[in-house]
């Protein structure tokens, strides 16, 4: 039999955590409106669907005290759902199959991380970048931000870099799954 390789791709928020990983920041830093700013900038399209956390970080003053330890200790609060552990280890030798297994999220990297630290290797996790200023911490700015399209040009991009077969229907079927 011959094995196949495939690319399994998850998203975080609300697939693999009970709830959205900007809930736990917020209360984390004493923001209690976090919804509501995202309804905000959803009403007035200024941000990628999935990309409002990095936005805010960046732009909305209650935010800016967000340094990267925040994000790692928001992590460590984040509520798993049941079984993760166990999905990561079945997939690595399943019949003879491969799954290259990543997590693909709009979330702070540094969150997921922290949240699936042991479970997924980090090299295996795609999330909003920042580039924090080296002396104060603050971010400064986002590298990248997976969140809508960006997550089509993530799966692209791991295609092209890891050895599997491009059959679109196999690996697209498999991505769509995880993120619904």
């Amino acid at each position: 039999m011959q094995r196949a390789d495939y690319l399994f791709i998850s998203d975080f928020d609300q697939t693999l955590s009970f709830n959205d990983s900007g809930f736990v920041l917020s209360e984390l830093i004493g923001v209690n409106d976090f919804a509501e700013r995202i309804r905000g900038l959803s009403k007035i399209h200024l941000v990628q669907q999935g990309g409002e956390l990095a936005y805010l970080l960046l732009h909305d003053p209650e935010y800016r005290c967000v340094r990267e330890e925040h994000l790692r200790e928001a992590g460590q609060r984040i509520r798993l759902k049941q079984n993760i552990r166990l999905l990561s280890q079945l997939l690595e030798n399943l019949d003879g199959h491969r799954f290259s297994y990543y997590v693909v999220s709009a979330a702070p990297r540094e969150i997921v991380q922290s949240a699936l630290e042991g479970i997924v290797p980090q090299d295996h996790i795609i999330g909003t970048e920042f580039r924090y200023h080296p002396a104060t911490g603050e971010i400064q700015s986002i590298a990248r931000v997976p969140a809508g399209y960006g997550k089509v040009a993530v799966l692209e991009e791991l295609r092209e870099q890891l050895p599997l077969s491009h059959h679109r229907s196999s690996t697209s079927a498999m991505a769509a799954a995880m993120s619904t």
